[in-house]
């Protein structure tokens, strides 16, 4: 059936975040006796959770997956900074609060719009050792996934640190050490364990009982996971963001914390070496730029698919009347979804490093939006059986566990940062005496082209392991301007469910009206292409499932997909709000 064209309006399987899939069913009474200390630090998540109620900043705002994290933003502002330092310190305090899911042992994306209007794309992704190859996991002619996911080869070089100190040097106000020595005080006196951080530890407790580093610092005398409500304390990792504030980068990269990864990566094994630790370095990328609407709409460009892929479902939706459409209902579910089937399939054929494989620029292009968007029958699933081609595909080509976290300021600097190692606490290795995991973005290379990494997701020759080289990525850290000025920040944690989160928290802020908070509380859908089915959230009504099933779907639910996190600038007040996923225990605060 032929698309059905609307006007175009003129314009005024179960994936959770991080390895979360066998997260066990918690419902034990736990009896809390608190500390002072614990009863200290819920008072100030009690403080940092207040203004988000509805209030807006006049100043800026901030919005992170923990409370802490949030607050430090805040200090920041409150000392001075602008929104880069506010960022930075949320970073390094996710490291110790929100571990399992991002740390200096990681990576990220920082995308930066400055006062003067310039759009910063700053790639802190980690890369493959110099010693890598493309059949590094291959056993008997076949991927070993473990090999990938847990233990030494799993480890790329971090480059979340150094992007950090890029950032701050170019842009902020603040010193590394300023946002490093809070961080490392809230690791050294410790933090009250919550559920989300329960449950996390909790899904991954048999792997980490291999590591004995990591099992000496994240379980109990008895190896199991610390309880709700429990004081969490890390004096190691406190150590090591001292050394790294009083000795700069140089101390992780080239120092004593290169030197004892260095020595453990020998003796267990590894590839990664103090040379490929020295060499690393943040590459400064061009921003992935496309208009949807009336909206500039700014992603981060390969090694991450987010930016890319983003753009290219608006552009195929824009030439459908999204605005005119009930947002609860199967029709505009089926729309996005068969939009999301064309972008994934290319995702899995196209994206790759650039700097080492031709990514097409005809990926974003209005044309090949047309021709994908022609395809699509508004009545029934379709099947897409492979890749498309985006014209010349081979000649115009881009620039030869996770969390993200949004900040803005009243002097026009606005950030939208997404970090990770990867999944839930990464490869389990810790750094001896050291208190920092490392990442396993090895796995997101193509293992085997055509074999599925941990999230299910293919890829093929274009993200195949190769030194120095970048993973690909799903993080989507978004920027979205108005006639020249910044009006949204947004991106999500939750493996490739980040670019479907990012797009349709988009769609319901650009095209439905909604507000951040609105927006994030939404129910949420995913389809990447392989496998073939829809993933709803349990949220959505029996009705819609059942439609879309008539439609010729497949449908999964699920509990919850991904995490998101966003700060907007009200048209009309010219104040900033901000909001955090309801679905964990995050914070937004105003300033």
């Amino acid at each position: 059936m032929k698309t059905q064209w609307a006007a175009r309006p003129a314009y005024v399987y179960p994936f959770q975040t991080g390895d979360q899939r066998n997260k066990p069913s918690i419902h034990s009474q736990i009896g809390l006796i608190f500390s002072f200390r614990i009863l200290f630090y819920w008072f100030v998540i009690l403080l940092v959770s207040l203004p988000s109620n509805g209030s807006a900043g006049k100043r800026g705002a901030v919005a992170a997956g923990h409370e802490l994290a949030a607050q430090a933003g805040i200090n920041a502002l409150d000392r001075g900074g602008n929104a880069v330092d506010a960022a930075v310190a949320i970073g390094l305090t996710l490291g110790v609060v929100d571990g399992f899911n991002s740390g200096t042992g990681g990576g990220c994306f920082m995308l930066i719009r400055t006062p003067r209007g310039e759009l910063v794309a700053l790639d802190g992704r980690e890369t493959a050792p110099e010693r890598a190859h493309r059949d590094m996991y291959l056993r008997d002619g076949q991927a070993v996934s473990d090999l990938s996911q847990k233990g030494a080869l799993a480890v790329g070089v971090p480059g979340a640190l150094a992007t950090f100190d890029t950032a701050l040097r170019r842009y902020g106000k603040l010193k590394l050490a300023d946002l490093l020595l809070p961080a490392a005080e809230i690791a050294e006196s410790g933090f009250p364990v919550n559920q989300t951080f329960y449950g996390r530890v909790a899904s991954v407790v048999q792997t980490l009982r291999e590591f004995p580093e990591i099992q000496s610092v994240y379980l109990d005398a008895k190896l199991n996971p610390f309880q709700v409500g429990d004081t969490f304390v890390q004096p190691q990792l406190a150590e090591s963001y001292r050394l790294i504030a009083s000795d700069g980068i140089s101390a992780f990269y080239n120092g004593p914390i290169a030197v004892s990864l260095a020595e453990w990566m020998r003796d267990h094994g590894g590839i990664l070496t103090q040379s490929d630790m020295a060499r690393y370095q943040t590459k400064f990328r061009t921003p992935v730029r496309s208009m949807y609407r009336e909206f500039e709409i700014a992603g981060f460009p390969p090694p991450s698919s987010g930016g890319i892929h983003v753009a290219q479902i608006l552009k195929i939706l824009e030439f459908f009347d999204i605005p005119s459409m009930d947002r609860h209902s199967a029709e505009w579910i089926h729309l996005v979804i068969e939009a999301m089937k064309r972008a994934f399939a290319d995702r899995a054929f196209w994206l790759g490093d650039s700097d080492y494989a031709n990514v097409p620029l005809g990926l974003i292009s209005d044309n090949y939006a047309k021709s994908l968007a022609e395809d699509i029958d508004p009545s029934q699933a379709s099947k897409v059986t492979r890749h498309g081609t985006p014209p010349h595909a081979d000649k115009a080509l881009f620039g030869s566990h996770t969390t993200h976290y949004s900040a803005a300021d009243q002097e026009g600097y606005w950030v939208a940062c997404t970090a990770t190692v990867n999944t839930t606490l990464g490869s389990k290795v810790m750094i001896p005496g050291r208190g920092i995991v490392l990442n396993n973005e090895m796995d997101d290379f193509s293992a085997q082209p055509g074999k599925a990494n941990f999230f299910g997701l293919l890829g093929s020759e274009a993200n195949a392991v190769q030194p120095g080289k970048r993973p690909l990525s799903s993080m989507s850290p978004t920027l979205v301007l108005k006639s020249g000025e910044p009006v949204l920040s947004v991106g999500a944690a939750g493996g490739p469910t980040i670019i479907s989160q990012t797009l349709v928290h988009l769609l319901l802020i650009l095209d439905f009206g909604l507000g951040v908070e609105e927006a994030l509380a939404h129910p949420r859908f995913h389809h990447q292409w392989k496998p073939d089915r829809v993933v709803l959230e349990a949220s959505w009504p029996s009705s819609v499932v059942q439609a879309l099933k008539n439609k010729g779907h497949e449908v999964h639910v699920v509990n919850q997909i991904g995490a998101a996190q966003a700060v907007q600038r009200m048209s009309q007040s010219q104040t900033f709000k901000g909001a955090s996923d309801p679905r964990i225990n995050g914070s937004s605060m105003q300033w």
